[in-house]
């Protein structure tokens, strides 16, 4: 059964930085397209970042450009999200997702999407 457990959650005060990691299991993880995801209370899931099975295309909500970058280790099956300068608009649960629809244009979900359960991020003022 594949698994993503996400890890690297925490409070943080704005302007600091966190590193989240998705380690992945049961999953052939060069064979498909990762993705991050957040939701904060009261908001929709929004799409903030994706890669290409590839690595060759990667994609960032434009609220997060220039301040996350996202990251693939293939040797340790594990999806990275560098966060720097968080502010508080960053606080949400971000999600892991495998199997993932990914371009320049943005980043969505398939019928096969598969997630992790999700890690608690918080940026106080």
């Amino acid at each position: 059964q594949v698994q993503l457990v996400e890890s690297g959650g925490a409070l943080v005060q704005a302007g600091g930085s966190l590193k989240l990691s998705c380690a992945a299991s049961s999953l052939d993880f060069d064979d498909f397209p990762m993705g991050w995801f957040r939701q904060a209370p009261g908001k929709e899931r929004e799409g903030v970042s994706c890669m290409s099975w590839t690595g060759s295309t990667t994609y960032y909500l434009d609220s997060v450009k220039g301040r996350f970058t996202i990251s693939r280790d293939s040797a340790e099956d594990t999806l990275y999200l560098q966060m720097s300068n968080l502010q508080p608009e960053d606080t949400a649960i971000y999600y892991c997702a495998a199997d993932v629809s990914c371009g320049p244009g943005g980043l969505g979900t398939v019928y096969t999407t598969v997630w992790g359960k999700g890690t608690q991020v918080t940026v106080s003022s």
